[in-house]
């Protein structure tokens, strides 16, 4: 199964693209998507769509994890963040590729085994799981990839259990 985790955020939106195959995990593809500062959001949504799109026709997932909107004290980030996963949601769904949604809290159990882990811990373990020689950069790439090993082990248990 090939999973694309998508961190979004509209400056910058960090993606990871693995393969999971039994209970092994290998990345193909990490990396992040950047837009210019101060360019207006409308603008910065079509960039990021115009690279999200042709990103899923020469890659193309079965399934994309990107993170769930949750709370946030700085309403301001709420927002582009709900207008980047907008894009992403849109993008998936043109592709008719399924997208599963976690939450922060969800992506740290699945991922470190502890839902308070530091974001240290996750990174650490994404580098070691993934087998990387060293912790992707920027942080929203490593969150990318956290999102996509969070999805191979859900959606492994989930269908398991008959869920899915």
């Amino acid at each position: 199964m090939i999973i694309l985790g998508i961190d979004p955020g509209t400056a910058i939106m960090g993606y990871g693209l693995i393969e999971q195959r039994g209970s092994n995990l290998c990345a193909l593809d990490y990396s992040c998507w950047r837009t210019p500062a101060h360019t207006p959001l409308a603008e910065r949504l079509l960039m990021l769509y115009e690279l999200i799109d042709p990103f899923l026709r020469l890659h193309p997932p079965d399934h994309i994890a990107v993170e769930e909107l949750f709370f946030n004290r700085n309403t301001t980030t709420a927002l582009a963040v709900g207008h980047a996963r907008g894009v992403v949601l849109l993008a998936g769904a043109q592709h008719g590729i399924p997208i599963y949604e976690y939450t922060p809290l969800q992506v740290k159990q699945a991922v470190v085994g502890y839902g308070r882990a530091e974001k240290i811990q996750v990174q650490q373990m994404v580098r070691g799981l993934l087998g990387l020689n060293e912790i992707p950069k920027p942080d929203d790439t490593a969150d990318a990839l956290a999102l996509a090993i969070c999805h191979a082990h859900s959606y492994t248990l989930n269908r398991r259990m008959g869920e899915f």
